[in-house]
């Protein structure tokens, strides 16, 4: 388990350190491109400890990421943050599920 681990934390931050060398903002597709390598591991949806990696993630993409997809990617990391908490505020989960998921609308409109 702890080797399977450390591969995936080798992973993101491959992921991370891609997205952070990147000195200019990224196109719209290479942006769908890393959150796309990201989303589409498994363990990234697995509980609090998946909602917390992917979060941390996303993060630099975060920081490089298009316009387009800039506003999308904020309200998935707030949203996660709040969800990988030990007791997530059930009120505030509630007012960032609904940014969460015309996030979800907005990637799916520019990256499929």
């Amino acid at each position: 388990m702890k080797k399977f681990a450390t591969a995936l934390i080798a992973a993101g931050l491959v992921v991370s350190a891609t997205a952070c060398t990147a000195s200019n903002q990224l196109t719209t597709a290479e942006t769908c491109e890393r959150i796309q390598s990201v989303v589409s591991n498994p363990a990234n949806n697995a509980g609090k400890t998946g909602m917390n990696r992917l979060a941390n993630q996303i993060r630099p993409i975060h920081a490089v990421a298009s316009d387009d997809l800039k506003g999308a990617l904020e309200a998935i990391i707030e949203y996660t943050d709040e969800q990988a908490k030990e007791t997530p505020d059930e009120d505030k989960l509630a007012e960032l599920t609904e940014s969460y998921e015309e996030a979800g609308s907005t990637y799916s409109q520019f990256c499929s």
